[in-house]
């Protein structure tokens, strides 16, 4: 089959969970299915079934297509570093930290990688779900961009594109997007999707006439706007996320200090409509809370500092009820956290943490990549992921005392059996509820609704072989 892409007319026009569907539609048509983003920037990573780093979109894709996430499905993740540099990810294995300019005048040898791993998963699966970044027609980028018109041409996909009607501008957000397309990417244009439409779908009818008649090119389908509550993929998607809340028994802080990395940790309590998840954005007291979470850090000797500068480093250690460290905040727990080569910061230092947990941070290379079956906390087997370059002497992997608790596994908190007992001890009448149920079940329902949305013949004809 065709390798298939989806691009947007901007960011944030819904690429991601669209192809996300189309992977859970193909996966149930009987397909094997990899999703591909050539290029992707972001702090929130897993790790795949090699011990491999990437993004977590990609991550959930292979999810929705019921396949174990891989390297070859994000060959360069971009991590921001802090003071204009990035982290950059190659193969799931971290390059180097680099300027962007750095990063752009290597972007020749990143061709080959990409060229690469779209080969391997061709040959792997029947059908390439390749998902583009941002808007694929800006034009000072276009040399240097991996994941859309270099994507279109070395590889001939069919394309589709998104628009985002919520905005508004959606005409000329199309029209432009056309206009500005490289024309081999729009020699293969299967349709535009219009995404987000709220109300009576019938209201867009002329505005479909229009697409097609005017602009010469079909709408495959006008899809409702519906949001998706697992795997937010960036702080914008967790401040517009608003929770579906019952009987509330349980308040949770959850520091949301500049850098904070892998949401997806929060997903599982964010769709619990038992607990109430606040994130703490700048200095306030937190005595109302009855637990606080200090999530991923993506720069924690940072945000250490901006700990200290709002004031919240002296409110969590007065804090006396649970506080709940993961990965790099269980580090900010700990009494000390060196970082001699200058990993997290820029330069070397050694700095004061909470002193909540009798243990030290070292940071050193090379970075720790795990994912697994973990013994935590007295449970046998929790299914979870490391991704770290601190490491803690005395509790490497997991700490419990009293009311303070943290460990370097991501994921914990999806274990029922585990966040139901741990949620239990701090109100005892929380029931909890089944999250891989949950988890499926939302992507499951978001592609059903696409799938009644979309004119999928149209896709299936446009990516047979002919």
């Amino acid at each position: 089959m065709k390798p298939l892409a989806v691009f947007g007319t901007s960011s944030d026009a819904g690429k991601t969970t669209l192809a996300m569907a189309l992977c859970r539609i193909f996966a149930d048509r009987g397909l094997k299915v990899a999703p591909f983003k050539a290029q992707n920037v972001s702090n929130n990573s897993a790790v795949t079934i090699e011990n491999l780093e990437i993004s977590r979109a990609q991550c959930l894709q292979a999810e929705a297509a019921r396949v174990g996430p891989s390297f070859l499905f994000n060959p360069v993740l971009l991590k921001a570093h802090g003071g204009g540099g990035v982290q950059v990810i190659v193969n799931g294995v971290v390059y180097q930290n680099q300027s962007v300019a750095d990063y752009y005048d290597n972007i020749g040898n990143l061709e080959q990688v990409v060229t690469q791993a779209f080969t391997q998963l061709q040959r792997d699966y029947d059908v390439v779900i390749a998902e583009g970044a941002g808007s694929p027609v800006e034009l000072n980028l276009l040399d240097k961009d991996l994941s859309n018109t270099f994507i279109a041409k070395t590889f001939q996909t069919q394309n589709i594109l998104v628009a985002d009607i919520e905005r508004g501008g959606v005409f000329a957000s199309i029209y432009g997007t056309l206009a500005l397309m490289d024309p081999v990417m729009r020699g293969n244009l299967v349709g535009v999707v219009i995404n987000k439409f709220r109300g009576d779908r019938r209201f867009f009818d002329d505005g479909e006439t229009i697409i097609r008649e005017r602009f010469g090119v079909p709408v495959l389908g006008v899809i409702p706007y519906r949001s998706l509550n697992i795997d937010m993929e960036d702080s914008q998607s967790l401040s517009n996320y608003r929770q579906r809340l019952g009987a509330v028994k349980i308040r949770i802080a959850v520091i949301a200090y500049p850098g904070l990395s892998n949401y997806n940790d929060l997903d599982v309590l964010m769709a619990d409509n038992e607990v109430e998840v606040v994130m703490v954005e700048t200095g306030r007291p937190l005595d109302s809370f009855d637990m606080v979470l200090l999530p991923g850090s993506k720069t924690v000797i940072r945000d250490l500092h901006w700990l200290k500068a709002q004031g919240l480093f002296e409110a969590l250690q007065q804090f006396g009820k649970p506080i709940f460290g993961l990965c790099g905040g269980y580090q900010l727990l700990c009494q000390t956290l060196h970082d001699p080569d200058a990993l997290e910061y820029g330069l070397a230092s050694t700095e004061v943490g909470l002193g909540l947990v009798a243990d030290s941070v070292v940071y050193q290379n090379p970075k720790i990549l795990a994912r697994g079956a973990y013994a935590l906390f007295g449970y046998p087997a929790i299914n979870g992921y490391e991704i770290h370059c601190g490491r803690l002497a005395k509790y490497p992997l997991f700490y419990q005392q009293g009311r303070i608790a943290g460990t370097h596994v991501h994921g914990v908190f999806d274990d029922d059996h585990f966040r139901t007992d741990y949620l239990r001890s701090i109100h005892r009448d929380y029931r909890g509820y089944a999250y891989g149920g949950y988890r499926d079940a939302e992507i499951q329902g978001f592609a059903d609704m696409v799938v009644e949305c979309l004119d999928m013949e149209a896709i299936m004809r446009a990516i047979q072989d002919s």
